[in-house]
């Protein structure tokens, strides 16, 4: 995997990690595993935890990746995903 790839790989990570575990989008996700596990779960725990659930996220991210790194099919959804998550902690720090 090229350094490119690594990189585009590690913003989609964040980007989906951070959308699965924190964004208000998922929120009614969250609440559905909640309820149909119990809010002390594993289930529950995955998708309320960064760490945890950027595990998963990143294997398949990168499974993704190696698979596909220098087609469009990788490309262009990485991008954007990594670009959304840089667009996120600028605006953090800028605000």
């Amino acid at each position: 995997m090229s350094l490119a790839a690594f990189l585009l790989a590690l913003g989609t990570t964040c980007r989906i990690t951070r959308f699965i575990t924190k964004d208000t989008l998922a929120a009614g996700f969250r609440m559905w595993i909640a309820d149909r596990f119990g809010d002390d779960s594993p289930v529950t725990y995955l998708v309320n935890c960064g760490w945890c659930t950027s595990t998963w996220v990143g294997g398949a991210t990168a499974a993704y990746a190696f698979s596909l790194d220098t087609t469009a099919w990788f490309q262009i959804p990485a991008t954007a995903l990594t670009l959304s998550y840089l667009a996120g902690v600028a605006s953090r720090w800028l605000d």
